[in-house]
């Protein structure tokens, strides 16, 4: 089961890589869209999110209650991260207020994957 875990958090690396690395690449574009890399990221860090949790579910269901508050809020902010991506992903251009609220949700996400535990 270690090793599912492990394959399963590096492809969640790679999908916050992908989503990261699509928004970065937009701060000097002009006009600013939403590229492939930062749908594709987003859809990947959702469905890696959701099965990491069923591992750690399968494997310990004894897992304390801040943790399910704690990926309910991180899931929260990822499907409003990917709805905003897949909803504006054919628009010639998308404004500049959703685009600093798609890297600040982000950013957001992962601050709270990284601070919060108790």
């Amino acid at each position: 089961m270690d090793f599912v875990k492990d394959v399963l958090v590096f492809l969640h690396f790679i999908g916050l890589a992908a989503l990261f690395g699509g928004l970065f690449v937009q701060l000097k574009a002009s006009p600013r869209v939403v590229n492939a890399a930062v749908l594709h990221g987003a859809l990947t860090q959702v469905v890696t999110g959701l099965l990491l949790v069923g591992v750690h579910e399968a494997e310990d269901g004894t897992l304390p209650d801040y943790f399910h508050m704690k990926v309910g809020t991180k899931l929260v902010i990822a499907l409003v991260i990917t709805v905003l991506a897949f909803v504006n992903r054919k628009r010639p251009s998308i404004t500049d207020g959703l685009f600093f609220a798609l890297m600040g949700l982000t950013a957001l996400n992962i601050g709270i994957a990284v601070f919060w535990h108790n």
